[in-house]
């Protein structure tokens, strides 16, 4: 997989998982392209580092030279089954594979860390990689966001660990071979591919049948392995916890010691979890968690993970938050740490199918805030559902001061709020807006 000189189609080039492996394979010499439905700040940076990408479906587009049937195919199960260029390289006998068989493929040569779970895996595993590169290890990680730090979802810094997230969608995760695993939650989702709540766990079982040496999940996820929590008693801990400056004072309990005044530089208690979670797998994977304790001081965050920045006069927090669950973390966040502040929130739903099976819980949670926003459901791989529209969510939300907009009025729509604190929520291409409103910040 590593050997240079190999031709690689990435089909969905532009998803966040997706890229990191094109630019790894491109990083080592074999020649990379890929298709993606449009452009994004992700193709952007791509095309900056010298890989092509189409936005032409059409087998015509194909270059000459990649419609060879020894040109490998890397696809996501975002493109739909009837891509005609899929299709060409199915029909032609091309050697075909999901991402996560090649992020398999290309990690099982190193120590393998590997992060589960229906929320928290980015920054969990970003946590990770910032204390991997605070100690000066040998390491890539593949991440689902672009750390602030490095400004990329691309951590290399050598091969002898590897730090990837474990996605549960299409049961992706089953194809990875952990040594060191964290779960950090086993909340319902996905459940176009799953059916119901149950068979999502039973993958998760799955999954951490895998893990070859130590499993770390959060307190209450169901499974055996070493726990934290910050709520609860666990193997890991934080107790006395108090709000200090843009983040935590805690003390971190383990199963071997207490380390006494510590600070976390992130706000939101589920990021709180997610850095216990980190320090956790990093502990039982045999390293000096002792010694990274002050590198919690200078984690930068990954952008769209309650990230903060200010517009005029207005604070914004940008968050990909998509499921209710994400959405309710958000809320109590800013309710420990602006309480007096109003907000309004700009939600994006994303996927049909998910804001069908719980729209309840979306209409429970977005209307806790002062103002609603929401914008029209973001389709990814999904044709409309009938009936599911951001219509039907926003009939059931209570709160009287809500209103959906289009895209065009998004900016207009925050600067002209009378809101102190704003929100912007959701996985879709709500991102590239928040882009551009960056640039006038």
């Amino acid at each position: 997989m590593n050997q240079k000189g190999n031709k690689y189609y990435f089909l969905g080039i532009g998803g966040i998982g997706m890229s990191a492996i094109a630019k790894y394979l491109f990083d080592r010499g074999n020649n990379v392209m890929g298709y993606d439905k449009t452009s994004s700040p992700i193709t952007d940076k791509l095309i900056e580092s010298g890989i092509t990408v189409l936005f032409d479906a059409c087998v015509s587009a194909l270059p000459e030279d990649y419609r060879y049937k020894e040109t490998q195919i890397v696809y996501t199960p975002a493109v739909s089954i009837e891509h005609p260029q899929l299709n060409f390289f199915k029909e032609q006998g091309n050697d075909i594979k999901k991402r996560a068989e090649v992020l398999g493929e290309i990690t099982k040569d190193s120590v393998v860390f590997a992060i589960a779970g229906t929320h928290g895996k980015t920054t969990t595993a970003s946590f990770l990689a910032h204390f991997f590169s605070y100690l000066n290890l040998e390491f890539t990680a593949f991440l689902g966001g672009f750390m602030n730090e490095f400004q990329t979802n691309l951590v290399q810094k050598g091969n002898s660990y590897s730090i990837v997230e474990a996605d549960e969608y299409d049961r992706s995760f089953l194809q990875l071979s952990p040594d060191f695993a964290c779960i950090t939650s086993m909340d319902a989702d996905h459940l176009d591919i799953y059916g119901n709540h149950s068979n999502l766990k039973k993958a998760f079982g799955q999954f951490s049948e895998l893990v070859k040496q130590k499993l770390v999940i959060a307190h209450g996820v169901g499974l055996q392995g070493v726990s934290y929590s910050i709520d609860n008693k666990a193997d890991y801990y934080a107790q006395d916890i108090s709000i200090s400056e843009q983040g935590y004072n805690f003390d971190l309990v383990t199963p071997t010691k207490i380390y006494r005044k510590v600070y976390l530089n992130a706000i939101g208690r589920h990021n709180l979890s997610n850095a216990i979670g980190a320090l956790a797998v990093l502990d039982v994977g045999g390293l000096p968690l002792d010694k990274v304790l002050p590198s919690l001081r200078t984690f930068e965050g990954i952008q769209r993970r309650m990230e903060v920045f200010s517009l005029k006069n207005k604070m914004l927090i940008d968050d990909y938050a998509h499921h209710p669950e994400e959405i309710k973390a958000v809320l109590n966040t800013i309710s420990e740490f602006y309480p007096n502040k109003k907000n309004m929130v700009v939600f994006q739903p994303h996927l049909f199918s998910r804001t069908q099976d719980f729209m309840d819980e979306f209409a429970e949670v977005l209307n806790q805030f002062d103002e609603i926003v929401l914008m029209e459901i973001y389709p990814a791989r999904e044709k409309p559902i009938l009936e599911v529209t951001s219509d039907a969510l926003l009939d059931l939300i209570k709160n009287p001061n809500k209103r959906k907009i289009s895209k065009e009025v998004f900016r207009t729509t925050i600067l002209n709020s009378d809101a102190d604190l704003v929100l912007i929520l959701g996985a879709g291409d709500i991102g590239n807006h928040i882009q551009n409103l960056k640039k006038i910040a």
